[in-house]
């Protein structure tokens, strides 16, 4: 609850979505697998060509992040493996949900992007997807995959803090 200069009291949405709200960015969809999977070393923005449907469906939801990876062909950057489910509403056009997608970047990050993949072996995975000031953008992580016990250990440190974070709570609750 916050107390405003006008007297009303008012319950507030978190800090990170109002910052978010007031940079005119709104998140469709987050792709938790990538994190799990993948140490993400670097992180960029990316248009994405889409259609008119397919936007709309985006808006509404339908879109599926999980098996999604980036590749660079001819100097140009796709999207491959995103499911875009079809609109519902829309009539005789019909795209293919699981069609490749041009992402829009400027050619020097491309270059450094794939001299970065193909000397490191590292890989291209799309993080998530938001409107940005009503256009459709992808965020593209540069990363590197987890063995085994990387996946453990950060999922023992993960429990580790939960535990440290419970056990201040219930202190602070006498």
């Amino acid at each position: 609850m916050v107390l405003r200069s006008d007297g009303i009291t008012r319950k507030w949405k978190t800090v990170e979505v109002m910052r978010l709200q007031a940079k005119g960015i709104k998140q469709i969809c987050d792709n938790r697998v990538a994190r799990h999977e993948y140490f993400i070393l670097e992180r960029y923005e990316a248009g994405i060509s889409l259609q008119g449907n397919e936007v709309k469906s985006i808006r509404q939801g339908y879109v599926n992040l999980k098996d999604a990876w980036c590749d660079i062909t001819n100097g140009e950057l796709f999207i491959k493996g995103m499911h875009i489910s079809p609109y519902e509403k829309d009539g005789l056009f019909r795209t293919d949900p699981m069609r490749v997608r041009k992402l829009l970047m400027h050619s020097r990050e491309i270059d450094r992007m794939f001299g970065k993949v193909k000397q490191d072996g590292l890989t291209l995975i799309p993080l998530s997807l938001y409107f940005k000031n009503s256009r459709v953008k992808v965020e593209v992580g540069l990363c590197k995959g987890k063995k085994l016990y990387n996946k453990r250990q950060t999922a023992a440190n993960r429990d580790a803090s939960r535990q440290i974070q419970r056990a201040i709570k219930d202190k602070n609750a006498f």
